[in-house]
């Protein structure tokens, strides 16, 4: 028996790792190497790959798993918070960027149908590239992330109704008014389906499975609901992608959300692979190398008119400069759903073979230069920036109205907009903890100044911006950025401002704590590790490991792992108490009006009055181990001593009040 897909995978998975390892060495984006097999493996070079549609479905499956697991990691409650954002921004980007190809196309003699259809062609950008990029650099919930996914979901929305404008502008017969109001119904249905299935429906059916703690059981249900509502918004008319996306929102309010989107990430990379891989097959290089300066123009003006029109909207929305060249080159490509409509174009004669394959060949090419551009987006950004520009322009048409922090000494500052630095913030308020945050987001900086939080909104690189939170006199800084390069500028201008501030980085690698540490962090917390000893931890804890045991454990995984920077590791370092296993040890709390209270250790004799060995006093957050006689007792210290429990109730005689008299 014989099994051709077999093959043709094995061969996509033998040149994608060769292609790939090649390319991490040179630090290139592995989306290009996925495309670089497809050209490779495809019918128009070494045509190593036979079985194209059974690649197309594996490629489809890709796509789906990507736009679900995105579903999962936004909700439906951000999806709404950027509603204006999908119509007003989406719309804006679709017309003007349609319209321009349209004039364009004029030029050349082509009847209005082809040029209209090469506008909305060309709209289109890749939601299946760019998604991907952004959830791998955890910058799908900023600013400008938002702002990318709903002009993407307009993008994706608007797909039924060009699928019916391409027929209508084929003459094919359409009852427009029939199909319009039919789309409607569709649409009815659809925003009633997401939101029973968000309400009731699907966080009652996943607590039943995951009661059952069987994870296939809860997996296969997962799949079960990604693709059985992909499928019904397939029948619908819509993309199965669309689908898979709506599938994600519906459960991403669940408490089991986390827990599916974890499990799906090795699919879901698996199979994106093979997406990129078929668009690669595409590419005819003879075409591309028959009419090189052809396609080169033709690539330079879409890249270059689509980062102008995309760009333009985000700064009508209200971005900043740089937000606004950063959502300009992400939506500079063309995308996925365009090929589709190319198709039907072919077979329409709206366009003709030629148009066809240099439409292909620009859209390989767009998509290939994609990850190079979004990487490069941030120091263009900051290079514009240098430019004598107009503050309008700089700090976009709707800046945030500043909010003035007093003048505060020994206060907390958090800079970041990840949930870790948001959640932190919380906490500090709620414990009534001083504190600034540093937000470059003006969505999260309205809300939080909205909730009478003392925030500076702008990026933390800039000096000014860490002037204003007064970082100069602050005691700790608390840098929850991420990325590195951020990272290092941050930490090297708060030393720069305050020599005697605690600065806590957060680093996702172990690798680049060194040079974290070299700019003047005193202590860095590698994510990945971290949340690793956390689990842990909760298991030692559940299999009732003594506390001590446990502070023993992690901090000798920790000392594994960072090597020499664990001894700048203040968690769980094992003090005076874990030396002492066998031993009987009690807390005794020095209480208001405690006759205690003030005194020294000398003055209270207290090994000679209850026979107790004093271990260490805990001060606040401090541990004092072995104090000396002179050291002055106060109010709310903990007194830690050794002995047996007749002399343990002498000693709690001894600080309490109430017993002494």
């Amino acid at each position: 028996m014989e099994f051709p897909i077999l093959s043709d995978i094995v061969v996509i998975f033998a040149l994608s790792t060769v292609v790939n390892l090649v390319f991490t060495k040179l630090k290139i984006p592995t989306v290009v190497g996925y495309l670089l097999t497809g050209i490779l493996a495809g019918p128009h070079l070494l045509a190593l790959v036979h079985g194209e549609h059974e690649i197309e479905v594996l490629a489809e499956i890709g796509v789906v798993l990507l736009l679900f697991t995105i579903g999962l990691e936004f909700s439906l409650k951000h999806l709404l918070k950027i509603r204006k954002i999908v119509f007003l921004g989406g719309l804006l980007q679709v017309l003007v960027t349609a319209g321009i190809f349209y004039v364009i196309s004029q030029f050349y003699d082509l009847s209005w149908q082809t040029s209209l259809f090469i506008g909305f062609l060309v709209a289109l950008s890749s939601s299946a590239l760019v998604l991907k990029i952004l959830q791998e650099r955890s910058e799908l919930s900023s600013n400008y992330g938002r702002t990318i996914l709903g002009v993407l979901i307009f993008q994706d929305l608007l797909l039924v109704p060009l699928l019916l404008f391409a027929n209508l502008l084929g003459k094919n017969e359409v009852h427009i008014v029939h199909e319009l109001l039919l789309l409607g119904l569709k649409a009815v249905f659809i925003i009633l389906l997401v939101y029973v299935g968000n309400k009731w429906l699907l966080p009652k059916l996943l607590h039943i499975i995951a009661m059952t703690k069987n994870q296939e059981l809860f997996m296969m249900s997962i799949f079960l609901i990604c693709l059985a509502i992909a499928l019904i918004t397939s029948q619908l008319g819509m993309s199965l992608a669309f689908g898979a996306f709506l599938a994600g929102l519906m459960i991403s309010e669940s408490q089991y959300s986390h827990n599916a989107f974890s499990n799906l990430i090795p699919f879901k990379d698996t199979f994106t692979s093979f997406f990129f891989v078929s668009i690669g097959m595409l590419l005819d290089l003879r075409f591309v190398l028959d009419n090189y300066q052809l396609v080169i123009f033709i690539v330079v003006l879409v890249m270059g008119i689509k980062t102008v029109v995309a760009g333009g909207a985000g700064f009508m929305l209200g971005h900043t400069l740089r937000g606004t060249v950063l959502v300009g080159l992400a939506l500079s490509q063309v995308g996925e759903f365009s090929f589709i409509l190319a198709k039907i174009g072919l077979n329409n004669a709206i366009i003709d073979d030629y148009f066809y394959q240099l439409f292909l060949a620009v859209a390989v090419i767009t998509m290939s230069f994609t990850p190079f551009l979004m990487n490069v987006s941030r120091p263009l950004a900051n290079a514009l920036l240098k430019l004598p520009l107009p503050d309008f322009l700089i700090n976009g048409l709707f800046p945030l109205k500043e909010i003035e922090i007093p003048d505060i000494n020994n206060h907390l500052v958090i800079i970041g907009t990840d949930t870790s630095a948001l959640k932190l913030s919380l906490m500090a308020k709620l414990n009534n903890l001083h504190h600034v945050s540093v937000i470059f987001d003006p969505i999260l900086a309205k809300e939080k100044m909205d909730k009478g939080d003392l925030v500076v909104y702008g990026d933390a690189v800039n000096e000014p911006i860490l002037k204003k939170a007064h970082v100069d006199t602050a005691e700790i800084v608390l840098i929850s950025v991420g990325r590195l390069i951020p990272s290092m500028a941050i930490i090297e201008k708060v030393r720069g401002l305050n020599k005697k501030a605690y600065i806590i980085a957060r680093s996702k690698y172990i690798q680049n704590m060194e040079q974290l540490y070299m700019l003047g962090a005193d202590q860095v917390l590698p994510e990945k590790l971290e949340i690793a000893i956390d689990l842990f931890n909760r298991i030692l804890v559940k299999k009732l490991y003594p506390q001590k045991e446990v502070n023993r454990i992690l901090t000798h995984i920790r000392n594994l792992n960072l090597g020499e920077f664990s001894e700048r590791d203040i968690v769980n370092q094992p003090s005076i108490f874990d030396e002492l296993m066998h031993m009987n040890i009690s807390a005794i709390k020095i209480e208001v009006d405690s006759p205690v209270d003030g005194k020294s250790l000398s003055d209270i004799q207290l090994r000679s009055k209850t026979g107790v060995t004093l271990l260490a006093i805990k001060r606040g957050t401090a541990i004092i181990e072995h104090p000396a006689p002179d050291t002055i007792l106060r109010y709310n210290d903990i007194v830690y001593v050794l002995g047996d429990p007749e002399q343990t109730n002498w000693a709690f005689e001894l600080f309490d009040k109430e017993l002494c008299e």
